[in-house]
């Protein structure tokens, strides 16, 4: 039997040490702009130690049953080594990905990637052949490395025979140690149970992020799904409402009239990732604030395109660890402009360059009023090539200008009245390939050529009578990470454009209020005289209801919230500030917690 323990210690021991090097793996290779010294290095390992070894005790549960089982009978080699396969290839994985989303994601693996995986050519349009060839490459060697490792210290033979006097002895000390694994398994015998943010030591994010297990994040954050809201209730559901009674209000009153007509033609433009970080490489879209009316404090939502489009067009708030849109039997629930536009006689489209099916795009659109959609398989072979993720951005802004030229009854078949367009920009997204070159960066000559297409597209709509009747919103479906701009720089990072311009717009304003994107939905039915109660989490900035002001951003586990005070992000997995500049900080915790549990339970009933 002592040689049973020796085979599980070892075990358990080489599990620990596979996620030590993984960590050291993950520093090297994201480590470029975070300043790492060795002695971070020998901080991430040590704070992120009792996560590992933690997680090692899920993965020694399968060999310790064989251990209890091999007493009585003869365990055939081959289980342990199949375990050990589809372990390894699992680590291998978690690894690969965690390792490789991070400079896109900016943090650890969890269960929303699943979410994407449905249509795996988002991915291969993200990024180049020979990048996947790389991280498949990798994906085989770490698989045959770690199984190579546990090959090495299986048993050869855990079968022994013996009497039933001592089997039943053996048998009852092996369950000694049951209770034993699970304590490890739980972290302990205190309250607060094994997380993630056991971890956090530092101020650094990204030294916090490398300390953290991504076997044990994606496992806890798949356990942590939408079924379990648990862990959103943060306080009973009369104090919740008494915090947010003041910040979700659904009635317009005496809002300041921006527009010439209460019956516009509407096209809503999302602008890819255009946060306004690029400001200062699109010089056109800042021409163009000065001729409408301006937002000057609008901010994402969140930091997907398929979170951001809902927030947008539904008016539906964000939340930390799903998709809306990837959820059908929710997103076709929802309330949207388009929906309440159809119901007062709009004709409705949305145009998109892309796979519209991607992240259930074309699901969402339908299910909440869009009657017409265009993607990319309504463009010919050459244009949909044009590009990585489908049809470049100046193609479609044509395409889009053909569509604005068709809204007025008298230029389009009879009958049609006023429209409303939707357009997804998607060239200003990884990996950067446009027909630019201004600039040394990629990035950089994504946004500047996006704002390029934005500005002739302008022109040319203004040069038609279509532009008389025609409002045109611009804003961002969300910001991303740029060189120093990152989740630890919430207010950067999230800032997005809010425009309206067209014939349609009175005269130049400029709105200083803060709001979300979310909130565009009931400003502009406010604008159109119609009702916006369905709207449940979106708020009219320009009615004398919207009394106190604020914008929330969210991220797996964490939420910014900013008010007249200041701005916090508060981690729910470290339980601790991120972010505080504020004052009011406590306060403005507990407001931000009553946001996310009123607005999470509301998506758990639809």
């Amino acid at each position: 039997m002592a040689s049973i323990f020796k085979y599980l210690l070892k075990t358990y021991l080489v599990t620990v040490l596979i996620f030590i090097v993984a960590k050291v793996v993950f520093v090297l290779c994201n480590g470029a702009g975070h300043e790492v010294a060795f002695s971070d290095m020998l901080d991430v390992l040590r704070h992120g130690l009792s996560l590992d070894l933690s997680t090692a005790l899920y993965f020694l549960i399968v060999p310790f049953l064989v251990c209890m089982l091999s007493v009585w009978v003869k365990v055939p080699g081959w289980v342990l080594k199949g375990y050990y396969a589809i372990v390894a290839f699992a680590f291998a994985l978690a690894f690969v990905a965690d390792t490789s989303l991070y400079e896109f994601w900016g943090f650890k693996l969890d269960a929303s990637c699943l979410q994407y995986l449905s249509q795996p050519e988002g991915i291969t349009q993200s990024v180049s052949v020979g990048y996947l060839l790389v991280r498949l490459l990798a994906l085989a060697i770490v698989t045959i490395g770690v199984y190579f490792v546990y090959n090495l210290i299986n048993s050869k033979s855990l079968f022994h025979r013996q009497s039933f006097g001592r089997k039943v002895a053996q048998t009852a000390l092996w369950m000694l140690f049951v209770p034993l694994m699970v304590i490890g398994i739980r972290g302990g015998l205190s309250e607060s149970t094994t997380n993630i943010g056991q971890v956090y030591f530092s101020q650094n994010q990204f030294l916090n992020h490398a300390a953290v297990n991504p076997v044990f994040s994606f496992l806890y954050s798949a356990s942590h799904q939408l079924g379990d809201v648990s862990q959103y209730d943060f306080m009973d559901d009369d104090g919740c409402q008494q915090l947010v009674e003041n910040i979700f209000t659904t009635e317009s009153l005496d809002p300041d009239t921006l527009l010439t007509t209460q019956r516009p033609n509407i096209v809503i433009i999302l602008l890819e990732s255009a946060g306004e970080q690029f400001a200062n490489v699109m010089p056109h879209l800042q021409e163009l604030k000065q001729q409408g009316i301006c937002f000057t404090q609008c901010y994402g939502n969140s930091w997907r395109t398929d979170r951001g489009t809902v927030c947008a067009l539904s008016g539906y708030p964000s939340f930390p660890n799903v998709s809306v849109m990837k959820m059908p039997e929710k997103s076709r629930n929802l309330p949207s402009i388009a929906r309440t536009l159809k119901a007062n006689g709009y004709h409705t489209s949305y145009l998109y360059g892309g796979d519209i099916n991607f992240t259930n795009m074309r699901s969402y659109l339908i299910s909440t009023g869009w009657e017409h959609l265009t993607g990319m398989d309504d463009f010919d072979a050459a244009e949909r090539n044009s590009a990585k993720w489908g049809v470049r951005d100046d193609i479609t802004f044509k395409t889009l200008l053909s569509q604005i030229k068709c809204l007025p009854p008298s230029l389009c078949r009879e009958g049609i009245g006023e429209g409303l367009l939707g357009f997804s920009t998607l060239s200003s997204h990884e990996p950067w390939d446009v027909p630019l070159h201004r600039y040394d960066d990629e990035i950089l000559n994504a946004f500047a050529y996006l704002d390029d297409c934005l500005f002739e597209f302008v022109n040319q709509v203004r040069a038609t009578s279509a532009w008389q009747n025609l409002l045109i919103i611009l804003t961002a479906d969300h910001g991303i990470n740029y060189q120093q701009i990152d989740r630890s720089h919430p207010q950067e990072r999230n800032h997005i454009p809010m425009l309206w311009i067209g014939g349609a717009v009175r005269e130049p304003r400029t709105i200083d209020v803060i709001c979300n994107q979310s909130d565009l939905a009931a400003t502009l039915l406010g604008q159109l005289g119609l009702p916006h109660d369905d709207f449940t989490f979106s708020r009219d900035v320009l009615s004398r209801t919207y009394t106190y002001p604020t914008a929330v951003h969210n991220y797996y586990n964490a939420q910014w919230l900013i008010d007249s005070t200041g701005h916090v992000l508060y981690d729910f997995d470290a339980q601790r500030f991120i972010v505080t500049q504020s004052p009011d900080a406590d306060r403005m915790l507990q407001v931000s917690k009553a946001m996310l549990q009123h607005t999470m339970n509301d998506l758990k009933d639809r």
